[in-house]
């Protein structure tokens, strides 16, 4: 599985714990940046990640800001996206298994870093279930659909 990864100045502190897990636990990542602790904007880099997901450049992406809500609102208005920001294990797991989510967002200024790669570990093992989800996901992607603007 290769995972995206995008940091904002407020996330930037977690990212090489957040490498080192993926590398001992053998994921393939690309890291988006950003790459150091100067302030920049978080959709930036929220925007590169999903971008990456939704055009099947990885499988998954991790975001990593402040809070995480910053991140997960961009990451959200790419279409194909289903980001959930996650503060504990049960939501990602969940996510997973109901939500099919793609991408995952955290908050450094939140959460602790054990915590964090807890809440990693979970959404990078956790399959979707499908079955009755299908037709929820499906009726997400619709509303979607219904409300982007449509590119010329």
């Amino acid at each position: 599985m290769k995972v995206a990864l995008g940091f904002d100045h407020a996330g930037v502190k977690v990212k090489r714990q957040i490498i080192k897990y993926l590398e001992e636990n053998g994921f393939e990542y690309e890291d988006f940046g950003t790459y150091d602790e100067n302030s920049c904007n978080y959709a930036e880099y929220g925007v590169k990640v999903a971008e990456a997901v939704a055009e099947k450049r990885a499988d998954r992406g991790v975001l990593v800001c402040g809070t995480g809500i910053g991140m997960s609102i961009v990451a959200n208005k790419v279409p194909g996206i289903r980001c959930a920001h996650c503060h504990d294990t049960f939501s990602a797991k969940a996510t997973r298994m109901h939500n099919d989510a793609n991408v995952l967002a955290m908050g450094e200024r939140v959460i602790g870093v054990g915590v964090m790669l807890e809440i990693l570990d979970a959404f990078l093992h956790t399959d979707f279930e499908g079955g009755r989800h299908i037709a929820r996901i499906a009726k997400i992607t619709e509303t979607e659909e219904k409300y982007s603007v449509k590119q010329s």
